[in-house]
């Protein structure tokens, strides 16, 4: 009766055979008479064992790069909230920063990063300063700003109806509502600057 409980599981044997540096008759043979409770098994496994895999199939070509390219861009708005959003990452102390560089109350930058912010209403030249001040390219900070944001539900923690997010506002209404002064407000708005 101990001699039962000594013996291998069926997933032990077959992982002993996946193992065995060689899968020959000699070895198979051997696995079959230690372990005739498991023959059917080990016959499927030493198939799939002996199946030889293909050799090296050399270089790609062109349409196998392209085909691999087009899947993997599929995969590219998986990316990494962090990745796709330059504003995520700003820390409190940055976000600081920023808003002093730009010369707009703290809440100006934080109404761009929760997306609040109609970037239609945004003139081109201080989204530029914008970008440069957290060293991106105006395009990129334009698309970014673009997508839609959870943030501003993420700091939702108890409410007795759903969440939801707040209506964009105009750059300009922005900046009546955090009491920019009208001449630096001025300066802010012109498409020239």
């Amino acid at each position: 009766m101990s001699a039962g409980k000594n013996r291998p599981s069926r997933e032990d044997v077959l992982d002993a055979l996946a193992v065995e540096p060689q899968h020959n008759r000699s070895t198979i043979e051997r696995y079959l008479q230690d372990y005739p409770e498991y023959a059917n098994e080990l016959i499927d496994l030493a198939r799939e064992l002996s199946r030889s895999s293909e050799s090296d199939p050399g270089p790609l070509t062109a349409s196998e790069s392209r085909l691999i390219d087009d899947a993997w861009r599929g995969f590219a708005p998986l990316e990494t909230k962090a990745a796709t959003d330059p504003l995520a990452v700003l820390s409190v102390d940055q976000s600081r920063h920023l808003a002093k560089t730009l010369d707009v109350p703290r809440q100006v930058i934080t109404a761009f990063k929760e997306r609040r912010v109609d970037v239609e209403t945004v003139p081109r030249p201080f989204l530029s300063k914008f970008a440069d001040a957290i060293q991106l390219a105006a395009a990129t900070l334009t698309q970014s700003l673009s997508v839609s944001s959870d943030s501003g539900l993420a700091r939702s923690y108890k409410s007795d109806a759903k969440p939801q997010i707040a209506n964009k506002v105009s750059f300009e209404q922005l900046l009546i509502d955090a009491g920019v002064p009208d001449a630096r407000r001025a300066e802010l708005m012109d498409p020239d600057d």
